[in-house]
């Protein structure tokens, strides 16, 4: 079996890391291009790795790899297109030298973004989310992920394909959806239909992510119901639909963040972690609890 999927057997919460991009972005690198994150991995791979490093001392078991941006459709709009598999590749192999260099029995998970930017409804042809799904998948499992991690995913339609991508290469995969306030996706769906939809496709976990800490118990209590699966929460500290107005909430100083994460474990989340704006001392703050 699978090494993390026995992980997953075991009945301990698993604490994922935080957010990368903007914990990268607080640390000096221009996260204003349309690549966001990824453009670290040009300028401060060293620097990306430290920020893994860092959440992984603070006690994350799962890293998640640097590559929210580097689908080829991403990198081409600033002429990159042809480094995908290039940047994929060294973002996973920085997150590994991170877990190696930490000494911690850490999974990487190869993250997959939706093509288009999460806050927004611009669908594509099946065939296309078939093909670009398919090829990050391919590149992060031939570069040595423990699992890949389908994350602020905002429709059925998309995850759907993204999901089957996953599940072709053969390795263990979760998803998670990104919210709105009331607890439906972004495209209106509800959770419930969503987790519905994609558990036929095989995934070893269910989840939500970057929607606001808050509120996140609304999507949380109707996907409970929903599905059997494992399930992952980690959220934004924030009280954002669009991630430009970012309202401060409780969440954003860790302490606060945590007593949410409480509820999130007590109504039967299996994974937590940090979403955008969270921070090493979020996942700290995490790691106490769930020794608790």
């Amino acid at each position: 079996m699978n090494r993390f999927l026995q992980r997953l057997a075991d009945p301990r919460p698993i604490l994922l890391d935080g957010a990368t991009g903007t914990e990268l972005q607080h640390r000096g690198i221009d996260t204003s291009t349309s690549i966001w994150s990824a453009l670290a991995l040009l300028e401060s791979p060293k620097l990306v790795e430290q920020v893994h490093r860092d959440y992984l001392d603070a006690g994350a078991e799962v890293i998640i790899t640097n590559t929210f941006r580097t689908h080829r459709r991403n990198l081409e709009q600033v002429g990159l297109g042809d480094e995908a598999a290039r940047l994929t590749t060294l973002a996973v192999a920085i997150a590994q030298a991170a877990v190696r260099a930490s000494g911690k029995p850490a999974y990487v998970a190869g993250g997959i973004a939706p093509l288009e930017d999460s806050y927004t409804m611009a669908p594509l042809p099946r065939a296309v989310y078939l093909r670009e799904h398919g090829e990050i998948a391919g590149t992060l499992a031939a570069a040595g992920v423990d699992l890949l991690l389908l994350e602020t995913m905002k429709d059925i339609a998309e995850t759907e394909a993204a999901a089957e991508a996953a599940k072709a290469t053969g390795l263990p995969y979760g998803v998670s959806f990104i919210c709105r306030l009331d607890g439906r996706l972004f495209s209106g769906e509800s959770i419930a239909d969503a987790a519905r939809a994609i558990e036929p496709h095989g995934p070893a976990f269910i989840g939500i992510n970057c929607t606001a800490a808050p509120y996140l118990h609304n999507a949380l209590h109707e996907l409970r119901t929903a599905t059997s699966l494992p399930i992952s929460a980690y959220a934004n500290p924030s009280e954002t639909e669009d991630y430009i107005n970012w309202d401060p909430t409780a969440a954003e100083q860790p302490e606060g963040y945590a007593e949410f994460a409480r509820q999130w474990l007590a109504d039967g989340s299996t994974l937590i972690g940090g979403c955008c704006g969270t921070t090493p001392e979020h996942i700290a703050y995490l790691k106490e609890i769930i020794a608790e």
